[in-house]
């Protein structure tokens, strides 16, 4: 046996299937973003927590409130956790295995039978006869099972290394969960503070069309202007009141959303997000962003990250199914202590002891398992697809972002310039008007053009930061490096204990 046994777990060391190579290439990263021509954009790699770099402290502790409470983090950490209790189930597999037992057995025999087949015999003080001729047997075993399968070919090895890269995609779609939740809660947060802005400006605009439709009319009672006049004027001044409910209601959906993303009842941050008289602007994005290059996106965004750990589990799981393929060898032992009575199960002389050795291999099996050997190949060839499909939808989105961010501050440019003239108009008029040669309405309707180009300005303002969020979320910004955790022990747990 010995002779046997020694070089077949000499082959433990084997292990069958493809080894991991790393992630097909898929694009150049030694060149910079084809938009990143931007002169305020920068190579340097981004911060991980880009926020801060807004400057407004609500936000900060808004993000920060998010990453502790949201139920997406939760669940993400959870999925980490079952992954985690998965390695140790496939660890487990390569040590043997113990089950204890007790079995006590009652059993009512024809007198006849049991005469007959074990005449002579001593065991009467177990047994018993009835009136009815039939005998009561009664036997008692304590004892167990062990069983131990050797990984000759190095499937459970194989399926540890499927499991350790299935822990890291988890690990990885907890950071693309970071990523997504502090880019929703900044967009919710600038469009929040951009709504209320604009309901602040509404207002303004309202106040100066309510007075120059006073002024109107009144030249209408003069005879000076028309009725067509006062209703141009009464229209324009229904319209900017109309606007003013859809923005109450935005301002409304997103306190709620906030809420929400930072684990809160709808309605609970209202008070605390209410504006000031004059409402703040949204903040906006520093004068130089950092961008780092595509190898840095690469091996940073976090769902990239993902489904190369999915390609890498992919590629092991082909290993274990091809160690089917192979013979295996399983060892199972019975032991115990046994007999007819109670006290046979603590004497020594009554142990008994049975070894098997089972040596199988699936000679015929109609093509079984080697049709699991290419489904597990299929899938790993669908995971290298899906690791290329979302390395350059990746780069597709940060070229998209970066194209956006550069556009948007090219308009707002243009438009501060048309605000700044605006402004100046509204001033030179002033002056005309406090010396008599202009009329107030004419005043009036130069303000309302300030305010118009003031209003265009806030727009474009919030929405540079909407797309400088979009930049840090194409670049997979916002989640920071957990430190790595050790395997979990194995442990041997007793009847009773969890």
């Amino acid at each position: 046996m010995r002779r046997v046994l020694l070089p077949l777990l000499a082959l433990t060391g084997c292990t069958v299937g493809p080894h991991y190579a790393g992630p097909p290439a898929v694009a150049p990263t030694a060149a910079p973003f084809a938009r990143a021509q931007d002169a305020a954009l920068t190579t340097t790699p981004g911060l991980a927590r880009w926020w801060e770099s807004l400057g407004d402290a609500t936000l900060d502790q808004l993000i920060a409130d998010a990453l502790a409470n949201a139920p997406d983090i939760a669940a993400a950490q959870a999925r980490i956790r079952a992954a985690r209790s998965q390695l140790v189930q496939a660890r487990a597999a390569a040590f043997p295995g113990l089950n204890g037992s007790a079995t006590y057995v009652h059993t009512a025999l024809p007198g006849g039978i049991l005469s007959s087949s074990s005449s002579g015999s001593s065991s009467s003080s177990s047994s018993s006869s009835s009136s009815s001729g039939t005998t009561n047997l009664d036997f008692y075993n304590l004892g167990g099972t062990a069983s131990w399968e050797p990984d000759l070919w190095g499937a459970t090895r194989r399926q540890v290394e499927a499991t350790r890269d299935t822990i890291d995609q988890r690990t990885a779609d907890l950071a693309d969960a970071q990523v997504s939740l502090t880019a929703q809660v900044a967009q919710a947060y600038v469009n929040l503070r951009d709504t209320q802005r604009r309901q602040w400006l509404n207002t303004r605009e309202s106040e100066l069309e309510a007075r120059a439709l006073a002024l109107v009319r009144q030249r209408y009672a003069a005879g000076t202007a028309s009725q067509l006049d006062v209703e141009r004027s009464q229209t324009q001044l229904s319209n900017t009141n109309a606007n003013a409910v859809p923005l109450a209601a935005q301002v409304a959906a997103y306190q709620d959303a906030l809420a929400v993303l930072t684990g809160r009842v709808p309605g609970t941050l209202d008070a605390a997000l209410a504006p000031a008289a004059t409402p703040a602007a949204p903040p906006l994005p520093p004068a130089s962003v950092a961008i780092g290059d595509p190898a840095t996106l690469i091996a940073h965004r976090p769902d990239i990250r993902a489904a190369e750990r999915q390609l890498a589990a992919a590629t092991a799981t082909v290993g274990a199914k091809q160690a089917k393929l192979l013979p295996t060898l399983k060892f199972t032992g019975l032991f115990g202590l046994g007999g007819t009575s109670p006290g046979d199960i603590v004497n020594p002389s009554d142990f008994a002891a049975i070894l098997m050795p089972q040596l199988s291999w699936p000679l015929l099996d109609w093509g079984k398992t080697q049709a699991t050997v290419h489904q597990a190949e299929a899938q790993r060839d669908e995971a290298e697809a899906q690791y290329r499909k979302q390395v350059l939808a990746a780069l597709q989105d940060a070229e998209d972002s970066l194209a956006r961010f550069g556009a948007t501050r090219q308009q707002l440019g243009n438009l501060a310039q048309s605000q700044h003239s605006a402004a100046n108009a509204a001033r030179l008029n002033n002056q005309r008007y406090a010396a008599g040669t202009s009329s107030l309405i004419d005043q009036l309707d130069i303000e309302l053009q300030d305010l118009s180009a003031q209003i265009a300005v806030e727009q474009a303002s919030a929405q540079l930061t909407l797309d400088y969020i979009a930049v840090q979320k194409a670049l997979g910004l916002g989640w920071t490096d957990a430190p790595p955790e050790k395997d979990p022990p194995l442990r041997v747990t007793s009847w009773g204990q969890k």
